[in-house]
């Protein structure tokens, strides 16, 4: 079997689980549910086009124009229907169907009408495509997992270890309130497009597959897609909801102050004191530790790092705009955005490591930044009050433990991609997504 194959069927299996995990222990739909509904309902707002772009990297420009074409026409008439007898859609959201008919339709084509290298290569796109749309599926599950499942969260070590990095979350999120609208409008669009961000640099990386005739080595659909497997994962372990929720006044319709420690974000850090775990609503996810957006911007900025010089600038300002956005609007802590940095290199390093083999040097690094990971989590769950009362010594500490992972994965990895495998390597061996 090869290793394209292999991948589909692991993915598959994590869906099914998954989906039994949700049903069973949060009595909610799975991603697999979510998805068969959006065949007919409305879609929630995601990257369903984003998708149906990603699959059309393997077609050519005429069967491009018809893919696109054809999904818009089917959109077009289920919102007419939907019009027709007032139907329901999500948050104002009517399109995407066509885009995910379309990217069934061309797997079923390629298992009936093409052969060889050609289904494979067709397979392989619409395999991408629906991998990326799937993401914000079991995303999603995984978020009404861990409010359904956590009841408690732990808000206040990392309140209390974020002492020692001048509690930027309140910094920031006064400097946006100064800002307003301006600056909040901006980094609003950035934090809630960030997946388009992505699509556009994955698009620009893939732009060869159909002249090439296979899929480079590496790319950042991979990053993206393992940072949001494995992140959740952590969710589970160090469930938190953010400064905004436990110290803010909240969002509409989650309990909002009732639910939180006191209404002091972001004019007034918390006071320094002696941590516990706290109740919450099973609304919010607890979905801050580590910091994904963090996670999944520093994943573009490094694949934009070869890209030309429009496509590098637009990579630095998504980082640098995410970690505001992150701050500013209360969705995060400091030390959320540290172990988010380290956990996105840390992947990236493994995944490049296995495109070119693992040697000495890629071993230690990612051995090192998932040593740096997990010490910072104890830290913040054992040591908040230690960090919070030496934050002259500490806060130095975090931040030297993130530049050495930076280091050390720009010492092993240069930014540069990897090699690509000679032509008839890749026939025997198929690249893996």
């Amino acid at each position: 079997m090869s290793l394209w194959a292999t991948a589909g069927v692991v993915a598959l299996g994590c869906l099914i689980a998954l989906e039994v995990v949700a049903r069973r222990s949060a009595g909610i739909p799975g991603p697999l549910t979510e998805q068969a509904k959006e065949t007919i309902f409305a879609p929630k707002p995601g990257p369903l086009y984003g998708g149906l772009a990603l699959m059309m990297v393997v077609l050519t420009w005429r069967q491009r124009f018809i893919a696109a074409g054809v999904a818009i026409g089917i959109d077009v008439v289920f919102a007419l229907v939907r019009w027709a007898i007032d139907a329901e859609v999500a948050d104002g959201h009517c399109f995407g169907n066509g885009a995910l008919w379309v990217m069934l339709g061309y797997a079923v084509i390629a298992l009936t009408r093409r052969s060889g290298r050609e289904r494979v290569l067709l397979l392989k796109g619409v395999g991408l495509g629906l991998l990326l749309v799937m993401g914000r599926q079991t995303g999603d599950t995984w978020l009404l997992i861990t409010s359904k499942t956590r009841p408690t969260v732990l808000d206040q070590y990392l309140a209390t270890a974020d002492h020692a990095l001048g509690n930027p979350s309140w910094l920031m999120g006064r400097i946006i309130q100064a800002t307003d609208p301006i600056g909040t409008w901006l980094l609003g669009v950035v934090y809630a497009q960030l997946a388009v961000a992505a699509i556009v640099v994955m698009l620009y990386q893939l732009r060869k597959v159909r002249t090439e005739g296979r899929f480079p080595r590496h790319h950042l659909v991979r990053t993206f897609l393992l940072i949001g497997l494995l992140g959740p994962g952590i969710y589970m372990l160090f469930p938190v909801v953010g400064p905004v929720f436990a110290y803010g006044p909240g969002a509409s319709g989650t309990g909002g102050v009732q639910w939180a420690v006191a209404n002091l974000w972001p004019h007034t850090p918390p006071p320094l004191s002696a941590p516990h775990p706290m109740p919450y609503d099973e609304i919010t996810p607890r979905n801050c530790m580590p910091s994904l957006h963090t996670a999944w911007a520093t994943a573009i900025f490094i694949h934009t790092r070869t890209g030309p010089r429009i496509l590098r600038y637009a990579g630095t300002f998504w980082l640098v705009a995410t970690l505001g956005a992150t701050l500013g609007f209360g969705y995060h802590y400091g030390t959320d955005l540290v172990a988010g940095v380290v956990f996105a290199l840390t992947i990236e390093a493994a995944l490049r490591s296995f495109d070119r083999g693992w040697d000495r040097s890629g071993i230690r690094f990612v051995t090192y930044g998932a040593i740096v990971f997990v010490t910072l989590l104890v830290s913040y769950r054992y040591l908040p009050v230690e960090m919070a009362e030496h934050p002259w010594v500490c806060g130095p500490l975090l931040m030297l433990a993130m530049a050495s992972v930076v280091y050390g994965y720009v010492s092993v990895t240069g930014l540069r991609q990897p090699t690509a495998a000679p032509a008839r390597r890749q026939e025997a061996q198929p690249e893996p997504v």
